[in-house]
């Protein structure tokens, strides 16, 4: 598994949201909240596993992350390996208790994703701006 870079993490962890996508399709992707535990990248479908994003993640298992400009080739993983609480309490602290209490129902618990970034020719530079 490849680790996200020191600016990756400076990058990820300032930014509020990014936009997911996943597969070769050229779909504009959801704009999702994420966060940074023990400096692995989670996001969740708060409607669970039925979202149509986390359906095409779990099959495609790899795809694109966007902040702004900055575009990211990643993997996505369904069996989060991070305890949920850990996951719950990261959301809590950036997103307040509201937010954070729909990332931490059983349907969002269930439909967690860990983003690590893609081993590519990228990957020794960063993100791809």
């Amino acid at each position: 598994m490849t680790t996200w870079t020191p600016e990756d993490l400076a990058l990820l962890a300032g930014s509020e949201s990014l936009v997911l996508t996943a597969g070769d399709d050229a779909h504009p992707g959801v704009e999702i909240g994420m966060v940074l535990v023990r400096g692995e990248l989670f996001v969740r479908a708060y409607r669970g596993v039925r979202s149509r994003w986390y359906q095409a993640a779990q099959k495609e298992r790899h795809g694109q992350i966007r902040m702004g400009a900055v575009t990211r080739d990643v993997l996505l993983e369904t069996r989060a390996t991070t305890p949920a609480s850990e996951i719950d309490a990261a959301y809590r602290s950036k997103y307040g208790h509201a937010a954070g209490a729909l990332a931490a129902s059983p349907a969002a618990h269930a439909a967690t994703i860990r983003i690590d970034p893609a081993s590519s020719s990228n990957a020794a530079t960063g993100l791809v701006r």
